[in-house]
């Protein structure tokens, strides 16, 4: 990772994790789940209104790490508005970017300012804290009933 994108990686989870985008609670909401994290002690609420396959506002509560807070307040901004099959597809992209061993995901276009997390990669332990959103809204999205966590 070049110094220019590290440090835009590094301010933009600095200013998303302190003030972070959606984080309210939606009462009453269509969707609500949990998701933990152990290995780092994240753990948040994810609310959602879906409305003809559509997320209609999204809003998240809890605490954790900075990486974990700006994942869960970019994410909100990401998906607020677009389909369930829309978040569904940037659900696997995102997790692709973090997990694949390829360097070119293919993804740019389909992620567009999430691409700032990808520097998470580079610190393995840290992309179950990067995920931990994602993967509660994949958890609301195919109707799981369990608390989400990070496989």
């Amino acid at each position: 990772m070049n110094d220019a994108l590290r440090n835009l990686y590094q301010e933009v989870i600095l200013d998303h994790g302190k003030h972070p985008r959606h984080f309210h609670k939606i009462d009453p909401c269509s969707h609500c789940r949990e998701g933990y994290n152990p290995l780092c002690g994240d753990q948040l609420t994810l609310y959602i209104n879906i409305r003809e396959g559509i997320i209609e506002d999204i809003g998240f509560t809890g605490h954790g790490c900075a990486i974990s807070m700006a994942s869960a307040s970019l994410m909100s901004q990401a998906v607020n508005g677009k389909t369930v099959a829309q978040a569904t597809e940037m659900f696997k992209a995102f997790h692709h970017l973090l997990t694949a061993k390829d360097k070119d995901s293919g993804h740019e276009e389909k992620l567009g300012k999430l691409m700032v997390l990808a520097g998470v990669k580079e610190f393995p332990s840290r992309v179950k804290c990067a995920t931990l959103a994602w993967h509660t809204l994949e958890n609301i999205m195919h109707n799981a009933g369990n608390p989400a966590g990070t496989p």
